[in-house]
């Protein structure tokens, strides 16, 4: 997820407090683009996409769209997904992420999706409009779109945002809060280079007897492995693993004695080609549901979530 053209995104968040709204706040936009060839993909909700074909006619056949409860299924596949969209074109996104029924820890991260775009599409000649319904979107989620888009649509039209903080620099409420300890029962083992094997045949063996399938539990062993392994050749040379089962699925947490967290976006961008660092985190996030970090007392604890399907 590198720069592309070396032109600069233009990230703007949109409040709109009715479905006609939406309609004619992104109608200007998206007529301008495909006026100058540009491509253009539109992530929203039936009922604003119809109102988009019908004000545009003929033209909304040279518009892509997707449904939103596929597109924002996950932060950093959508991460992904926008950066591939946008390589090597000039591109309009005009979409409005899922806020109902998202947790608070997974609110968080898709306020962090929408503040890490800034650098993932730092390159790419791209213009990014983030509709935000002021009649349904959480106040906090609201308050947030401030502090990720450096532009906002306003009653008075284009405005900087006073409130806008770079994505290394974005704490938002609960990054700092200690992690929760598990309820119930926790399986731990430790390990060092010569036992990781032997802990992916733990860590499977414990995936499958929680109920997890096959691509599932593959996906969770690849990154605990790949945790684990940094830990080995970066680290202390051994750490722990704990693992347990709560509402939703399985979690395992890795800890480091001689961990460090060094980068302010630990794997939500992909390491250099070169680098030698943070591709185990960048895969994580890829795989896992939930990844959550703490440095803490010279202790790094890697918290990895996997939904049970």
């Amino acid at each position: 997820m590198r720069p592309d053209s070396g032109e600069p995104l233009e990230h703007l968040a949109v409040p709109y407090g009715a479905d006609e709204g939406f309609r004619d706040l992104a109608l200007p936009h998206i007529r301008q683009a495909l006026a100058k060839g540009t491509q253009v993909l539109v992530v929203a909700r039936q009922a604003l996409r119809d109102l988009l074909a019908g004000a545009l006619g003929a033209d909304h056949d040279r518009v892509d769209e997707r449904d939103p409860a596929s597109w924002y299924g996950h932060p950093q596949r959508t991460l992904a997904d926008c950066h591939d969209y946008a390589r090597g074109r000039r591109t309009l996104l005009v979409g409005e992420p899922r806020w109902a029924g998202r947790s608070e820890i997974e609110t968080r991260e898709w306020i962090r999706y929408e503040s890490v775009i800034n650098t993932a599409l730092a390159g790419a000649h791209a213009t990014a409009l983030c509709f935000y319904d002021t009649r349904t979107a959480p106040e906090n989620v609201l308050r947030s779109a401030w502090m990720t888009h450096p532009l906002l649509i306003g009653p008075d039209g284009l405005l900087p945002s006073p409130h806008f903080v770079s994505p290394d620099r974005l704490v938002l409420n609960g990054d700092r809060a200690p992690l929760p300890e598990p309820t119930g029962p926790v399986r731990e083992t430790r390990f060092t280079a010569e036992s990781l094997k032997e802990l992916r045949h733990t860590v499977t063996g414990y995936a499958q007897a929680a109920g997890m399938g096959g691509d599932q539990a593959t996906s969770l062993v690849l990154s605990v492995s790949e945790i684990a392994a940094n830990s080995v050749e970066h680290g202390a040379g051994h750490g722990l693993v704990r693992m347990w089962t709560n509402e939703t699925g399985v979690v395992c947490e890795i800890s480091d004695s001689g961990g460090r967290l060094e980068d302010p976006l630990p794997g939500y961008i992909p390491p250099e080609p070169e680098s030698q660092r943070g591709y185990g985190l960048w895969i994580s996030r890829q795989l896992c549901d939930l990844v959550e970090l703490r440095s803490q007392d010279g202790l790094l604890r890697v918290r990895l979530h996997m939904r049970l399907r």
